[in-house]
């Protein structure tokens, strides 16, 4: 199975692709699997031998918490047209694993194959790196929302994201899009009480900026809501520009 149009969109939001940067994208052979709500789609240390991206769905970075291993705490969410594991291409294996939230299919592909653009197309190498670089610039943006931002203004910074992220890649209808996390899951990643996540989400309901009903999220006054997030997307680096 060929590459996805999703990864193919994430890199064209921040630069031109050659023709034969298209075409390599293109001649990239992957295996497209589907996995169910919590099942693991990369495993922790473990020395890999492909990558994934996302495809359908979400998925999530878990890591065992300190001390209670049986315990996970979620660092990251990976939406179609992330490239989720590219750290793996070069370490020796994860620290982490990444499980699926919800449904969730993904493409893999070998590291082979990443091999050979790293050592025949610099043009792509470097956007995988940005790939990766961005992830980072996300990771760092959720801890400066952990620190600043109260229990509703910090949910909403998260809805912004997502979907920003998500409509990058043509992945959102309007502002409707789908995030299949439990409450619990809310609360673990925002690090608050399921209590504090339900009356986030009341808070943001009454204020009539969003409807949120099973999956489905639906942001009824972006400019009200991210004005309460004081979102502001240049951590995710949607400028097209030479790289």
């Amino acid at each position: 199975m060929a590459i996805s149009d999703y990864f193919i969109r994430y890199l064209e939001q921040r630069d031109t692709l050659s023709d034969a940067d298209l075409k390599r994208l293109r001649a990239l052979q992957t295996q497209h699997v589907s996995f169910a709500p919590g099942e693991v789609i990369v495993p922790e240390d473990r020395l890999a031998e492909r990558s994934c991206m996302m495809l359908r769905g979400i998925s999530a970075r878990s890591h065992k918490v300190i001390g209670r291993p049986q315990e996970r705490v979620i660092t990251a969410l990976q939406v179609p047209g992330d490239f989720v594991d590219l750290h793996g291409f070069v370490l020796a294996g994860l620290e982490h694993s990444v499980i699926a939230v919800g449904p969730a299919e993904v493409e893999f592909v070998s590291h082979e194959q990443l091999i050979d653009i790293t050592e025949n197309f610099p043009h792509l190498t470097r956007l995988l790196w940005l790939a990766t670089l961005i992830d980072g610039a996300i990771h760092r943006q959720w801890l400066v929302a952990a620190a600043t931002l109260r229990s509703s203004a910090h949910l909403a910074h998260l809805l912004c994201e997502i979907h920003t992220r998500l409509n990058a890649v043509g992945a959102t209808s309007g502002y409707r899009f789908e995030l299949p996390l439990l409450q619990r899951e809310l609360a673990i990643i925002l690090g608050y009480s399921p209590i504090h996540v339900n009356r986030a989400v009341r808070e943001l309901r009454d204020r009539e900026l969003i409807r949120w009903s099973g999956a489905e999220v639906t942001i009824l006054d972006w400019k009200g809501l991210t004005a309460l997030a004081h979102f502001d997307p240049t951590y995710l680096d949607m400028q097209q520009i030479s790289r």
